[in-house]
């Protein structure tokens, strides 16, 4: 089961039996079946609050990832921050996704939304090469999203 709730803020548009198809596309590239995944949309002094506690780290991020995957099944929960969300589709408008999405802040939000299965599906980002890799990744699983009339 997939899961979205907000937290503080209103519950962004997300076409929600589109982006779970997407989600379940997306794993099965990679070999794995779905789970229970929750998303949590919050602000930053919420998802700040969460990487300070549980990770022990003191600076925002657009998404924090907590995997409980097993096997071949993906399973865990994702605090997305929206505040940061929009500072980043605010600071990096992509070609690519100026041409699949209304807006740049719809396409940012995708791409962390794919970017915590990626995770759980076993795609790094933190070491020499990774992040090239991952966003490539990224582009990958935005291209299995049906496109919207605009």
């Amino acid at each position: 089961m997939i899961v979205f709730q907000s937290s503080r803020l209103p519950m962004p548009a997300i076409d929600r039996k589109v982006v779970v198809a997407w989600i379940r596309r997306v794993a099965a590239t990679y070999g794995k079946q779905v789970g229970d995944l929750g998303y949590v949309f919050c602000d930053d002094e919420e998802i700040l609050d969460v990487n300070i506690k549980y990770l022990g780290h003191d600076y925002f991020t657009d998404i924090i990832t907590f995997d409980y995957s097993s096997g071949h099944v993906v399973s865990g929960d994702m605090y997305i921050s929206l505040d940061t969300v929009r500072t980043n589709s605010e600071q990096f408008v992509r070609e690519y996704d100026a041409r699949r999405f209304r807006s740049a802040y719809e396409a940012e939000l995708h791409r962390v939304i794919i970017h915590g299965v990626l995770h759980l599906c076993g795609i790094n980002d933190k070491g020499p090469g990774e992040r090239e890799i991952m966003e490539e990744c990224e582009n990958q699983a935005l291209a299995l999203l049906p496109l919207r009339e605009v």
